[in-house]
């Protein structure tokens, strides 16, 4: 029988996220006996022509190449499955989007003329049709085996939907902001990163970006009780998914 075939993409990112694929270590060999993975430059320079059956791409839309080159990713692809903060939100680059990024280019680049870029740096799923969503800077390294395993067998993903608070709960962490009075981003987070941060007794970043309703209003009078302003709330939600819809509208009560 004939395997499926894999391609991993990479737009604007770090690549975290596809480093994450690799980091699946004894996984990974029981994933390869299931598919062919035909295109993956971080890992192999073997590379086979599509189309593809699934593809994973990290990375934002950043640049008029990047809009280009995912018209075409989303033509040989089957499935296509976003992986990370920076193909799902934007990144941390997505901070230009709240400023002129045509005033920031001259002070980062020394010949600012041969920069092509865009205003704003924007996820696959405002330009391209997106199958499945993986959230996380970096994304989980389980979530991934099981998005790929589901994908093989013909059945929908198990994915969290709650926030970081019920991983919190699962591992036995007390809150840190009931505990020790540490602002933490863990309520209106979605779970998935297993709340490593609270169990070193620090405030949730908010990696996995927004969970499905979250009442940042409510925490934000939280932090306020705690003593973090207006400043403090600002600069927690606009990191690595300031561009994701319910952190990015949030921020604007802060400014």
């Amino acid at each position: 029988m004939t395997r499926p075939t894999l391609a991993v993409w990479k737009f604007s990112s770090c690549d975290g996220c596809q480093l994450s694929l690799l980091d699946c270590e004894d996984e990974l060999l029981a994933i390869a006996e299931g598919l062919r993975i035909a295109y993956f430059p971080e890992a192999t320079s073997g590379a086979v022509e599509g189309p593809y059956d699934v593809s994973l791409v990290e990375g934002s839309v950043t640049t008029p190449h990047d809009l280009e080159r995912i018209q075409e990713v989303r033509a040989q692809s089957g499935l296509l499955v976003t992986i990370g903060a920076c193909a799902t939100a934007g990144g941390i680059q997505a901070l230009r989007n709240f400023a002129d990024v045509r005033e920031w280019i001259p002070l980062v680049y020394a010949a600012p003329d041969f920069i092509s870029t865009l205003e704003t740096s924007t996820p696959i799923a405002d330009h391209v049709q997106v199958d499945l969503e993986l959230r996380g800077c970096p994304i989980s390294k389980a979530q991934l085996v099981e998005t790929v395993s589901a994908l093989l067998n013909a059945r929908k993903p198990r994915l969290p939907s709650t926030s970081v608070c019920m991983e919190c709960k699962a591992r036995g962490t007390p809150c840190v902001m009931v505990a020790i009075g540490t602002p933490c981003l863990g309520p209106v987070t979605q779970a998935g990163c297993g709340a490593i941060c609270p169990a070193y007794a620090r405030g949730c970043y908010g990696c996995f970006g927004p969970m499905e309703s979250p009442n940042i209003t409510a925490l934000a009078r939280q932090w306020q009780e705690l003593g973090a302003g207006d400043d403090v709330m600002l600069r927690a939600l606009r990191t690595f998914n300031a561009n994701a819809p319910a952190f990015r509208e949030a921020s604007y009560e802060h400014e």
